[in-house]
């Protein structure tokens, strides 16, 4: 059957090396376990009919056994009677249904085999199963942390450093020029104010040396 090929695939498969060769970890480990979820539940029913079979092999088994018996005790209630004849017939009956016995015996065991088999790899995907899922988060996490440092790495990579930078130098050099023009307009105003008190103190000075010549010049005319 093809369940159980596809199990022996799963059930001989390494996760990390699926994950390994998967281009996309995190869409890897989904598929992976909704497919392991698939063949659990298909190797689950496989594994009740086949138990089904089982029991239903046995219960032949055992009546081919009862049967075999009934004959035999027959043949012994015969020969106690002193029939051999019956006794004889009474046998031949038990060794037909002893060769069935035979078979049903070799059916019993080949289904109990497969039985115990079919068991132990739907326990196995099981284990497996869990595997996957108690490690999906860890994985999807530690595939996202990959793929942003491949995106970092790549934006550096073809991040133009020098013409990012000559912008940052011409952004400076028109700041620095903004500051320079607004500490100009600055010292401009400050010269103004001061422009003004020079002016006054010169008039004063001129004034005072007008009024110093005038008096000069009466006290040399004796007025």
């Amino acid at each position: 059957m093809a369940i159980f090929q596809r199990i022996a695939d799963i059930l001989n498969a390494n996760i990390n090396d699926l994950l390994d060769k998967a281009e996309d970890p995190e869409k890897m480990v989904k598929q992976l376990i909704l497919e392991m979820e698939e063949q659990v539940d298909g190797a689950t029913q496989a594994l009740g009919q086949a138990m089904g079979s089982q029991k239903l092999a046995e219960k032949q088994l055992e009546n081919a056994k009862d049967d075999a018996k009934e004959w035999e005790e027959k043949a012994e209630v015969a020969l106690k009677a002193g029939n051999e004849a019956l006794a004889k017939k009474a046998l031949d009956s038990k060794v037909g249904i002893d060769e069935q016995v035979s078979g049903l015996q070799e059916n019993y065991d080949s289904l109990s085999k497969q039985v115990e088999t079919l068991k132990s790899n739907v326990e196995t995907l099981k284990s497996k199963l869990e595997e996957a899922r108690s490690r999906q988060n860890v994985l999807i996490a530690r595939s996202k942390v990959a793929d942003a440092s491949a995106e970092a790495a790549s934006a550096i990579g073809s991040f133009d450093t020098d013409s990012a930078f000559s912008k940052l130098d011409k952004m400076e050099e028109q700041v620095a020029m903004k500051e320079a023009t607004a500490e100009a307009y600055g010292e401009m105003s400050g010269l103004n104010i001061d422009y003004t008190e020079g002016d006054e103190f010169e008039k004063l000075q001129h004034e005072d040396a007008v009024n110093t010549q005038l008096a000069a010049l009466k006290d040399k005319l004796g007025l």
